[in-house]
């Protein structure tokens, strides 16, 4: 199994929401303002638009290189789109209810017990990434060790941000501690803060760019050198 790239997806750069708790969504934030004069329908609009003409020859290059039904990928997939969902949703509904506070005894426990929890779906989520990215079609641009290199390149940067904003906002402010009332006092402006928004955002995007490409190199060279061997 790979590198565990597990901070970046929990608390992804949300460093103003330390000033004063969980953001409002919905109606309670002001919109982007819309002219009541409508714009001119350019072509005719949509529906004059034939899609039976379109060139697909994009999207069948990309289906040559993934395979959706492989069932690494769709684990991969599942974890992903579940992991936020559920921590999402759990810190929401602990902070309306105070729940998960009342059970533990107290809120930053109940704040670690959680975060231990997204650690361990995030382990469970690399795992399942890694072993798709070994089961997926190859790409043979990428047979060569530069790519390696810039595979780890990509990682070590990667992990430059995702463990610099863990240390900067700490264990609580990265694992939803807003949430559960535990508030820093001011906001984080602070490396990586001061030149990225959403630095754990970047950073693990960074991390799982590079580790796909990582051991889907060492594995082209792996089989490469099996078949050298056998052939001798």
């Amino acid at each position: 199994m790979g590198p565990v790239l597990v901070v970046g997806g929990c608390r992804e750069a949300r460093a103003w929401s330390l000033q004063g708790g969980p953001r409002p969504m919905g109606p309670g934030r002001a919109g982007p303002m819309r002219s009541s004069v409508a714009a001119p329908d350019c072509c005719g609009g949509l529906g004059n638009l034939d899609f039976r003409k379109a060139d697909l020859c994009v999207m069948t290059w990309l289906l040559g290189y993934v395979d959706p039904s492989e069932p690494h990928f769709v684990a991969a997939v599942l974890t992903i789109a579940f992991n936020p969902l559920f921590w999402n949703v759990v810190a929401r509904w602990e902070h309306k209810t105070r729940k998960l506070s009342r059970a533990f005894g107290s809120p930053h426990l109940a704040c670690c017990a959680l975060g231990g929890a997204i650690l361990l779906l995030n382990v469970l989520r690399s795992h399942c990434f890694t072993q798709a990215m070994l089961s997926q079609p190859r790409i043979q641009s990428l047979d060569n060790p530069l790519a390696y290199r810039v595979g780890l390149a990509l990682l070590g940067v990667g992990g430059v941000f995702v463990l610099s904003s863990f240390l900067a906002l700490g264990f609580t402010g990265t694992f939803l501690g807003d949430y559960f009332g535990i508030l820093k006092e001011a906001r984080v402006t602070t490396f990586p803060f001061s030149i990225l928004d959403n630095p754990m955002y970047w950073g693990s995007t960074a991390n799982y760019l590079g580790w796909a490409i990582m051991p889907f190199t060492a594995e082209i060279y792996r089989q490469k050198a099996s078949q050298a061997h056998k052939r001798s």
